[in-house]
């Protein structure tokens, strides 16, 4: 899953980026900073970090709305001041001039991601409790049971001579019976895996959210761009 995850974060951060180096290349070198935070803290947030996807994303336009205002809506600005330039970073949530795009990218993202996040962390707690059963101590008497077992025509391929069940059962029951109390608590968490997956698969999937920020944010500049005279009056 993390493999898959990482693959599908470094496809969709460079496809975010290549908007700004064919749409908007006067801002695409200064922008490079920007979008490499946002996916950053997007890969924190699965990987269970104490962040929001909201604070990620709204972070991600702070530092996107100076650009925007410099690079496009006035672009005779030729340098801004750290002072002014940290103003209109400050008042972007203020001045609002991405509209409602900003807040809908982290609409359409928080779902996914959490689904995304719960099966992150829900797959490291499996592997931890795999671990912690696979080193089960298990005292000689039950050693020497299992290994007569292996002599079971079964476990030799030989199906169509019927295994000894009891033996088999009078093992299982003796030897494993501390692991066994898991049983219920495991079939209910690979329900919950399950229910997780179908979400990701479903309204939450993952790719389309992430393929989907290239649009949200060629939108949400076209949105200032297409109010350029106001913004500036505003600001």
């Amino acid at each position: 899953f993390l493999e898959a995850f990482e693959s599908l974060l470094r496809f969709a951060e460079n496809r975010t980026s290549s908007l700004f180096e064919t749409a908007y290349r006067p801002m695409a070198k200064e922008a490079a900073e920007p979008v490499k935070e946002l996916f950053t803290d997007i890969s924190l947030y699965i990987l269970g970090a104490e962040t929001t996807v909201e604070s990620a994303v709204l972070r991600f336009f702070d530092s996107l709305f100076p650009l925007v205002y410099s690079r496009l809506i006035n672009p005779g600005i030729t340098d801004l001041s750290e002072d002014y330039t940290e103003c209109l970073r400050l008042t972007r949530q203020d001045i609002n001039p991405f509209g409602r795009y900003s807040k809908n990218m982290v609409t359409e993202l928080s779902k996914s991601l959490w689904a995304s996040r719960m099966l992150s962390q829900a797959l490291s707690l499996g592997i931890e409790v795999i671990n912690t059963t696979e080193h089960a101590a298990l005292t000689k008497e039950c050693s020497r049971a299992l290994v007569k077992m292996q002599y079971c025509p079964h476990c030799q391929g030989l199906t169509l001579i019927r295994p000894c069940v009891g033996y088999c059962l009078n093992v299982m029951r003796g030897c494993l019976a501390s692991v066994s109390e898991l049983d219920a608590q495991w079939r209910e968490y690979i329900s919950t895996l399950e229910y997780l997956t179908n979400e990701m698969a479903a309204s939450h999937d993952l790719e389309i959210a992430l393929t989907g920020i290239r649009n949200s944010i060629n939108e949400a500049i076209l949105h200032a761009q297409l109010n350029g005279p106001q913004l500036s009056a505003t600001v």
